[in-house]
């Protein structure tokens, strides 16, 4: 049912409809020397913004590891430490999304895009970033509850609150790391799927001021793939394997990609490498979702079949 696009990954709606693909968020353990009493900045080596230890590990037990239970366990404790950190929510919703858990989606949208609201004040281009991702969520939760036929009108009224709020931030710091991560995966989102837009742009405007490099290669993977482009989006998966070999999901992606590649070439051996692949994302399943287990099986198994 759910496709990977992820993520951020905003806090990744990976495996969702076309509106959902991209969701917000992003983010990677960063060394952070320059100020430590910032340490907690998963996008920024310069000019740190406070975001918080147990944020950073909650986004980096997912993103760079891919093991859901130790983000968990970070996100319990950052919401006691660090509660007015609108990253801690944008992660919980995109989790209640991917659970299927409808009042908890609606929840930590809220709550994302009230503490977006409440940060405007003393981290402007945070806030605005945030209060855009807390738009988003809600729209994601609207279509989610209504559908896309009844909840279309209303889900693309959040949407161009979206942009208003990402050109405030934009305005605040253009180049900006994090805010060109989200607005980079929102923008291959809408590249990718509406006719009038075009990927190259979005690649481009990624690459380039976008950080963690491992979720820009992610990002740019996921567009390839579903632009049917499979050797360039192997490339930039097998890019994100050099920073992330330990995180299942990668390996679910490059099983994806070289699957659709084996196909399109009549190439067994290509299908033969997508099952050792899905079987290196199922080796740590204990460590994601049990819906994202099942489709990874469940695509395994449609691997096989074609093999």
């Amino acid at each position: 049912m759910f496709k990977q696009f992820s993520m951020p990954q905003f806090m990744i709606f990976w495996r969702s409809p076309a509106f959902l693909k991209v969701t917000v968020t992003t983010s990677i353990l960063l060394n952070i020397l320059v100020n430590p009493s910032f340490a907690g900045d998963p996008f920024r080596s310069r000019e740190p913004h406070k975001i918080g230890n147990q944020t950073e590990a909650a986004f980096n037990a997912i993103f760079q590891q891919g093991n859901y239970p130790v983000a968990k366990d970070a996100l319990q404790k950052a919401v006691s430490s660090e509660a007015n950190e609108p990253l801690i929510y944008a992660i919980q919703a995109s989790l209640a999304y991917q659970n299927q858990d409808l009042a908890s989606l609606e929840k930590y949208s809220r709550k994302t895009l009230e503490t977006g609201q409440n940060l405007v004040a003393s981290d402007p281009l945070r806030g605005n970033l945030y209060t855009a991702v807390g738009h988003f969520l809600e729209g994601a939760t609207i279509l989610t509850r209504e559908g896309t036929v009844s909840g279309a009108a209303q889900a693309l009224t959040r949407l161009r609150k979206v942009y208003t709020y990402l050109d405030r931030a934009e305005e605040i710091s253009a180049n900006d790391p994090e805010l060109n991560l989200i607005r980079g995966y929102m923008d291959l989102m809408l590249a990718v799927n509406l006719p009038f837009t075009s990927p190259d742009d979005a690649i481009e405007k990624l690459q380039k001021n976008a950080a963690p490099s491992y979720l820009v290669d992610r990002g740019v993977a996921l567009a390839y793939r579903d632009l049917k482009q499979h050797s360039q989006a192997l490339d930039y998966v097998n890019r994100a394997l050099k920073t992330t070999a330990d995180n299942p999901e990668i390996y679910y992606l490059k099983a994806q990609i070289l699957h659709e590649k084996g196909k399109a070439e009549k190439s067994q051996n290509l299908i033969k490498e997508a099952i050792a692949n899905f079987d290196k994302a199922l080796a740590k399943k204990s460590q994601l979702p049990a819906n994202l287990v099942k489709q990874i099986e469940f695509e395994r198994n449609k691997a096989v079949k074609s093999h």
